[in-house]
């Protein structure tokens, strides 16, 4: 027993639902960062690739075999570039602005599971707990401290609109976020994301839960500023937003943690309504199952890129709190009187 829970005994604790030896927790914490960190160029040029392709170019096709080198090129570049930063700015909140927000998708996925416990040894996740969806909003919420730190720390005008838009889009969008998940969690009785995912078996939640899947996907591209949701970067509008002083590869991060965001979210949206790496064939196929799940949700946000125009910001707040929040209150409603009375 620990020391918090001899003098509290009273209060609720998360309970883990399976404990692994310290070594392959190590290891799994390795493992994701590396993940992480791979993933990101191939989204990157796919999406480039992508974007070529839906509007009549070749995208990337010059660095190395087919252009596949193009994000190492980036990176290079950015490395390279000359680290500065502006007069007015306060030194330490600048640079942790973009740290908080790469943190907050790096402990996102460690909850994201992409696979059953394999020979009773290896759980295929960074940790499941009893509430894993509540840590999911309590680590996801670190990015909008970031976003408002990175850009009120610049010292000036332009990021610090863009960080007050950014408060206002991720606060109302999150909440819409969080109740299109409530009722998978009222169908599978649990927070667990690992037990979310064994209760879809028989039948993905998307079936009975399209309105929710509807309510979650539009929040999703104001909470990772995708467009058409991007206003809080708005070129036309704020120059680059929150990340207008930011240059080398200090922006670089902010980029990277809005890849890395892209794809922790297509993974809790494949978790939640998908059956996650629920699919045909043995246990050991299921991380494969949840990758070419989460790709083409990644693919999904792409084509809306090059697809859907950016609306007025008083518009996207309005869909947010006139729209979005009661739809998805009165889904959470009728779920809960459907799993009652049924």
């Amino acid at each position: 027993m620990s020391l918090i829970e001899a003098l509290m005994p009273n209060l609720p604790f998360a309970q883990v639902g399976f404990v692994e030896a310290t070594w392959i927790m190590i290891v799994k914490s390795i493992l994701i960062f590396l993940v992480v960190f791979s993933l990101v160029p191939m989204i990157l040029i796919g999406e480039r690739k992508l974007l070529g392709r839906f509007q009549g170019r070749y995208g990337p096709n010059r660095v190395g075999p087919y252009g596949l080198m193009q994000p190492l090129a980036d990176v290079i570049k950015l490395i390279t570039k000359e680290v500065f930063r502006p007069k007015g700015a306060v030194p330490f909140l600048y640079l942790i602005g973009p740290a908080l927000v790469v943190l907050s998708a790096i402990l996102t996925l460690s909850l994201v599971p992409f696979g059953p416990v394999i020979g009773d040894t290896v759980g295929l996740y960074g940790i499941d707990v009893s509430i894993g969806i509540l840590l999911v909003f309590a680590f996801g919420s670190f990015a909008f401290y970031g976003l408002l730190i990175g850009g009120w720390a610049s010292g000036s005008k332009y990021s610090f609109l863009g960080a007050m838009r950014a408060a206002a889009q991720l606060i109302s969008y999150e909440i819409a976020l969080g109740l299109s998940l409530m009722g998978t969690v009222l169908l599978a009785g649990s927070l667990s994301l690992t037990e979310i995912v064994e209760a879809q078996d028989k039948m993905w939640f998307i079936v009975p839960q399209i309105v929710a899947f509807v309510i979650f996907l539009i929040s999703a591209f104001a909470e990772t500023n995708r467009p058409p949701f991007d206003l809080t970067e708005a070129d036309a509008e704020l120059v680059q937003g929150y990340m207008t002083e930011y240059g080398g590869m200090r922006f670089g991060t902010f980029m990277l943690a809005e890849y890395m965001e892209l794809f922790v979210i297509s993974a809790l949206g494949v978790t939640f309504f998908f059956g996650g790496w629920l699919g045909p064939g043995p246990d050991w196929l299921g991380p494969l199952w949840m990758l070419l799940k989460t790709g083409l949700f990644v693919c999904l946000f792409i084509w809306a890129r090059a697809t859907l125009p950016r609306p007025r910001y008083d518009q996207l707040m309005s869909l947010g709190w006139k729209v979005l929040i009661p739809l998805a209150t009165l889904n959470v409603l009728v779920t809960a009187t459907l799993v009652v009375v049924l």
